[in-house]
């Protein structure tokens, strides 16, 4: 098993993804090898092939969030355990030293199988003006929350405050990692 499972979770905008880069920096200096494993994984995928058969492309890492949603929900709805079985499949496949995910959403089941799996939980959080202008930046083709009303129910191990600049983020992210690792 590897040494830490991270997952990482936060409304769209807090800083998920840049948190997951510096932990995959912080690691790789350390000499310790790094895997992302997504929970999402299958709603990409079917995402692309809705579009595709649309007739629409997607740009590189654009997403249609109320899409992705209705994906899963129709999932969970024919199997409820659907996208966590899947991605403990997928888990299974790594041998890395850390292993992060990024996009744990769902309380009830999700994230009790990555908790029975061995992972810990880190929440990001941002003030909500600086979620606003960061998801601005993105491309993403529609927006939706609704997939993260019920976050709070998912208890973290702790929480980072990612309102101010990438170099306070990265201090914190550093400072958790040494102690967990």
């Amino acid at each position: 098993m590897s040494k830490l499972r991270l997952a990482i979770i936060g409304l769209s905008g807090s800083g998920k993804s840049t948190t997951a880069g510096l932990v995959k920096r912080f690691v790789e200096n350390e000499g310790l090898s790094y895997a992302v494993v997504k929970l999402a994984t299958p709603l990409y995928e079917l995402q692309r092939e809705v579009y595709g058969r649309a007739g629409v492309q997607l740009a590189p890492g654009e997403q249609d969030q109320v899409l992705m949603e209705h994906l899963a929900e129709s999932l969970r709805r024919i199997r409820p355990d659907s996208l966590a079985a899947d991605f403990l499949a997928r888990l299974a496949e790594t041998d890395a030293d850390v292993v992060v995910n990024d996009d744990l959403r769902d309380p009830h089941v999700d994230a009790p199988a990555l908790r029975g799996n061995g992972f810990r939980v880190l929440r990001v959080v941002a003030d909500p003006p600086v979620r606003a202008a960061r998801l601005t930046e993105r491309a993403d083709r529609t927006r939706a929350d609704r997939s993260t009303t019920e976050l709070d129910l998912i208890e973290p191990d702790v929480v980072i405050d990612n309102s101010g600049g990438l170099d306070a983020l990265r201090e914190s992210v550093h400072g958790l990692l040494r102690s967990w690792l």
